[in-house]
């Protein structure tokens, strides 16, 4: 008679997919909660032995993935940046030029979009500001994160000159400038922060300057004329 050792269970799986999922919201936890310690507290106060701590992960896990404090401060920037939807901001930027809508209604879902962005990215964009002060490793990502801004400006400026939508004489150079400065974050924190400007009121306020400044047709709120 033959017998037959116990039957043996064929390996289980691994799970890739899972795991990842779960280093992902891992990542994310930290990211949110160096976001929230950073306001809070400061840069210079925050350790990344705390967040680690408060996240529930390992010092070690967030030098590796992340680097250290400046790196988590470039993914809090980046998460911001994608926005709230299911769509990332920059995404949906360029949906908005690559439509054949009007120039303004363009304008218009960009200053929407700043509206959305801007308070998720701007409080980071003067956290850096401040600590650049006296760390040098901030002081470089101030550069970069500056140029990064710059560059996409410049995108934007380019896209509506391809189509003609650039008012005469401006180059895109100056409509870049234009929309560098509606966009930058000292322009939230004179008008929301310090002013307490409902958001609302502020998306508006860099839709109306964007038309006024940029733009070839004929705007509904006038254009400012030098001279």
């Amino acid at each position: 008679m033959n017998r037959q050792g116990p039957a043996v269970k064929p390996a289980r799986a691994y799970d890739s997919s899972r795991r990842r999922e779960q280093a992902r919201k891992a990542q994310a936890r930290v990211v949110d909660v160096a976001r929230e310690m950073f306001l809070q507290h400061g840069y210079g106060a925050t350790t990344v032995a705390a967040i680690g701590a408060a996240a529930g992960v390992s010092v070690e896990s967030i030098y590796k993935t992340f680097g250290g404090k400046p790196g988590l401060v470039r993914a809090i920037q980046e998460a911001g940046l994608a926005g709230v939807g299911a769509v990332p901001a920059p995404e949906r930027s360029d949906a908005l030029s690559a439509r054949a809508i009007s120039p303004a209604a363009i304008v218009r879902g960009w200053a929407t979009l700043a509206a959305e962005v801007t308070p998720r990215v701007a409080p980071i964009m003067l956290l850096v500001r401040s600590a650049a002060a006296s760390d040098p490793d901030m002081a470089v990502l101030q550069e970069q994160l500056s140029q990064q801004r710059l560059e996409r400006m410049t995108h934007n400026a380019r896209r509506l000159a391809e189509h003609g939508h650039l008012r005469k004489g401006l180059s895109i150079e100056n409509a870049r400038d234009v929309m560098y400065t509606y966009t930058a974050p000292e322009l939230y924190e004179l008008l929301v922060l310090s002013r307490g400007w409902a958001l609302e009121a502020f998306g508006d306020f860099v839709y109306r300057g964007l038309v006024a400044e940029l733009l070839e047709e004929a705007s509904p709120v006038g254009r400012r004329r030098s001279g």
